[in-house]
C-alpha cells in the first residue's frame, strides 16, 4: 500500500493496542486494523497522502475506511505521555498505558513503544550514513550561523511548499494552517507579506476549516500570476498583489500537482481523483480532463506548451497531448508507485522516481528505458535536471541529474553513461527536496533532519550547512542565483542569503 511520504507528527515503529495482533504496518507510518464492516486506518499526518492510503486499503479489502489521525501528537508529547522520556524532541521508549489527546479529544489508552518524533528522525539511519551524527561539527567555514538567515513568521502549522518567483525576490510559500503568502524580499529583509486565504476566516473562532492545507503552488514564466492547490481540491490563481484571479473547480479530491506551461497560457494539475486536468489560464476553465491512470495522479510536466508526461501509483507515466483523446506514449518498467517525473531541458529524456528504489530514463523514441538507475536504498522521493547542456543558459557544462531520496543521501548521474557520479552523504535524515542553481554550480538539499545544505556540482564538497528548527519539506533557488529559499515542519519559511555567507 502506498506509504504517507510528507510530515508526520510521529513515527510508529511498533503499535500494540487493544487490538492486540490485528494491527499491520508496512513501514511504521500507516498503521491498519482489519474489522468485520470496516477497516481502521491509524495515519500520523494530516497530509495528502494519508487519503491515499485509505483509498488503497478501501479497495484492496471493499470496505469502508475508518481514520484516526495522529497529527500534531508531537505538540502535547510531555502532558500526554506518562513514562520516562529524554525532551519534547526525543526518543521515548517502552512507554506502557500512555494516554494520546487526538484533535483536542482524549480518545483511548495505548501501549506505545519506541515512538520517534520525525524531528530525531536522524536516529533511525540507514548504513550509508550512519558514521553521521547530529553531534558532528561543521567546519566553521561551511556552518552558517543562526543569524545569518532570514526568519519569516506568520504561518502557523507546517510550511509544506516554497517558490520563489522568476522575475523579482517574491518569495511564495503554502501551509497547512490553510493560507498561501508571498514575501517580498528585499536586501534589508521582509518589507511585506500579501496572505492568500483559501477559506473564510472565521473572526469569531479563527479556526481554520478542515482540508484547506496548500499543498503545492506555482509561478508563471512572467511572474505576474501565482497558483495554488489545496486539500480541498480546488486550485485557485492569484494576482501578485495577493487578489484572486479565478477559481480552478473540476478535481474530486486534493490536488497533488500544479505546473504552468512555458507559455503561461494553460495550467496543469495532478489529482487524487486519477486524472489530469489542463486548464485555461485567462478564463480559469477547464479545456480537457484526462482519465487514464488507475490510482492517484501524483506528479506531472510539460514537455512542450501542449504535451505533458503524468504518474500515478498505479506505477505507469502517461504521455499526452491537448486535442488527443489517447496517450502518446506509456511507460511500463517500475514496480511501485512513481513519486516524481521531470522532462530534461531539450525536452527529449524524462526521469522518474519511485517508490522501487530506482531512477529510469525514458525517451519517445523507445518502448523500454533507455537507463535503470540503481543505487539508493530506500524510496526516491525528488529528483532535478541540472539547468545546463545544450538550450539552457549554461551550454557549456555537461548536464547532470540528481535525485533525493528516504535513505538520507543525495546522488548525482551522468546519464550519457548511466553511471553515479557521487553520492553526497550529510543529511542523517530522509531528503526532502533537492534545487540546482540558476548557473548550475550548486545543489542545495533540504531534509528531515533541518538542515539545508549547499554542495558544489563540480567538486562535489559540501560550500555551507544551516540547521533549522524544523524538518525541512521544499528548498529553491531565486532567479539571480544569490537567495535559497525553504520552508519547513514547524511552519518557519526561512531565507539564506548567498552574498552575506
Amino acid at each position: 500500500m502506498p506509504k504517507v511520504k510528507s510530515s508526520c507528527s510521529i513515527r510508529l515503529k511498533h503499535f500494540v493496542n487493544e487490538f492486540g495482533n490485528d494491527i499491520f504496518s508496512t513501514d511504521g507510518l500507516v498503521l491498519y486494523c482489519i474489522r468485520q464492516d470496516y477497516v481502521h486506518l491509524f495515519v500520523t499526518d494530516a497530509a495528502p497522502y494519508m487519503i491515499k492510503a485509505a483509498n488503497s486499503l478501501k479497495a484492496l479489502y471493499s470496505k469502508k475506511v475508518h481514520v484516526t489521525c495522529l497529527a500534531h501528537v508531537h505538540h502535547t508529547v510531555a502532558e500526554t505521555i506518562h513514562g520516562k522520556f529524554d525532551n519534547v524532541d526525543g526518543l521515548v521508549s517502552n512507554v506502557k498505558k500512555s494516554v494520546f489527546i487526538i484533535d483536542d479529544s482524549l480518545i483511548k489508552s495505548l501501549s506505545l513503544i519506541d515512538t520517534v518524533i520525525p524531528n530525531i528522525i536522524a536516529r533511525q539511519q540507514s548504513p550509508a550514513t550512519s558514521t553521521e551524527t547530529m553531534s558532528d561539527k561543521l567546519n566553521s567555514n561551511i556552518e552558517i550561523p543562526a543569524k545569518k538567515a532570514t526568519i519569516l513568521t506568520g504561518h502557523r502549522s507546517a510550511a509544506l511548499v516554497c517558490e520563489w518567483n522568476p522575475t523579482v525576490d517574491l518569495l511564495a510559500s503554502g501551509s497547512r494552517d490553510g493560507t498561501a503568502r508571498i514575501w517580498y524580499m528585499a536586501d534589508k529583509g521582509c518589507t511585506s507579506t500579501f496572505i492568500l486565504r483559501h477559506y473564510i476566516q472565521n473572526e469569531i473562532t479563527a479556526v481554520v476549516p478542515r482540508n484547506k492545507d496548500v499543498i503545492s503552488l506555482a509561478w508563471n514564466c512572467a511572474g505576474t500570476l501565482l497558483a495554488t492547490a489545496s486539500y480541498d481540491g480546488y486550485g485557485r490563481i492569484w494576482k501578485r498583489d495577493g487578489n484572486i484571479s479565478s477559481i480552478l473547480s473540476q478535481h474530486i479530491g486534493p490536488i497533488f500537482a500544479l505546473k504552468w506551461n512555458k507559455r503561461g497560457n494553460y495550467i496543469l494539475s495532478a489529482g487524487f481523483d486519477k486524472t489530469t486536468i489542463i486548464w485555461d489560464a485567462a478564463s480559469g476553465q477547464c479545456n480537457q480532463q484526462f482519465a487514464f491512470h488507475m490510482a492517484p495522479v501524483t506528479d506531472v510536466d510539460w514537455q512542450s506548451n501542449r504535451s505533458f508526461a503524468s504518474c500515478s501509483a498505479d506505477t505507469f507515466i502517461h504521455v499526452c497531448r491537448l486535442g488527443v483523446d489517447q496517450p502518446l506514449k506509456t511507460f511500463k518498467g517500475h514496480m511501485n508507485e512513481v513519486n516524481a517525473i521531470k522532462w530534461n531541458p531539450q525536452g527529449n529524456l524524462l526521469a522518474s522516481c519511485s517508490d522501487d528504489m530506482t531512477l529510469k530514463i525514458w525517451s519517445m523514441k523507445l518502448d523500454n528505458c533507455v537507463h535503470d538507475l540503481q543505487g539508493h536504498n530506500k524510496e526516491i522521493f525528488s529528483i532535478k535536471w541540472s539547468p545546463t547542456g545544450p538550450k539552457t543558459a549554461n551550454p557549456n557544462m555537461n548536464i547532470i541529474l540528481a535525485s533525493a531520496s528516504l535513505d538520507s543521501t543525495v546522488r548525482l548521474w551522468d546519464i550519457e553513461r548511466g553511471a553515479c557520479i557521487q553520492t553526497l552523504i550529510k543529511h542523517i535524515g530522509p531528503v526532502c527536496s533537492i534545487a540546482f542553481s540558476p548557473d548550475g554550480k550548486f545543489l542545495a538539499s533540504g531534509g528531515f533532519d533541518k538542515c539545508v545544505h549547499i554542495w558544489s556540482t563540480q567538486s562535489h564538497q559540501l560550500v555551507h550547512s544551516y540547521k533549522g528548527t524544523g524538518g525541512i519539506f521544499e528548498v529553491c533557488w531565486n532567479s539571480k542565483g544569490d537567495k535559497i529559499g525553504a520552508s519547513a515542519h514547524d511552519g518557519r519559511v526561512f531565507v539564506l542569503d548567498q552574498r552575506k555567507l
